[in-house]
């Protein structure tokens, strides 16, 4: 026996795994899934018929939920595939800085500034028009896999 005392890394997570399996034959249309390593909400699943010799395989066509490109894959559909734990919080937004992060109010009331702005024009230019204006904006901010971007955006009325 070791009379040393071990120091461990803290880590963020708690070792949570960021998927988890499930069977590529029960994933359906705006289900998740993991294709190519990123995780895509499934726009289109098609299955095909089992051969002489073998199973049947589902298509899936995906797009990834925070780059929006299309990704496809085949699966046979008694194997299992990766989907994603995706979840989305709502915060209120403090601060639109000059670099392109953002000040976030969490519920516990922290501040979130590791977060930047959305790459998507239509709501980059909402959040800042909004803030500009002074309004007070409640935005969505979508996590899996490791990632978070702000999704969506709800405006609840002037300060």
């Amino acid at each position: 026996m070791s009379d040393e005392e071990h120091q461990f890394e803290s880590k963020a997570d708690a070792g949570a795994s960021k998927t988890y399996p499930q069977q590529a034959g029960t994933i359906r249309k705006n289900g998740y899934i993991v294709i190519k390593g990123r995780p895509c909400k499934v726009v289109e699943v098609s299955t095909s018929k089992t051969g002489k010799h073998g199973h049947a395989k589902c298509h899936f066509v995906g797009i990834d939920i925070f780059t929006a490109k299309k990704l496809e894959d085949i699966v046979p559909s008694s194997h299992n595939c990766d989907v994603p734990h995706v979840n989305r919080t709502d915060y209120q937004l403090i601060d639109v800085s000059e670099d392109g992060f953002v000040s976030l109010l969490t519920e516990s009331g922290n501040t979130k500034d590791d977060l930047r702005l959305p790459t998507d024009e239509n709501l980059l230019g909402q959040i800042k028009d909004g803030f500009a204006e002074g309004k007070d904006l409640i935005v969505t901010v979508m996590s899996a896999m490791g990632e978070e971007q702000i999704c969506a955006l709800k405006d609840i009325g002037p300060k």
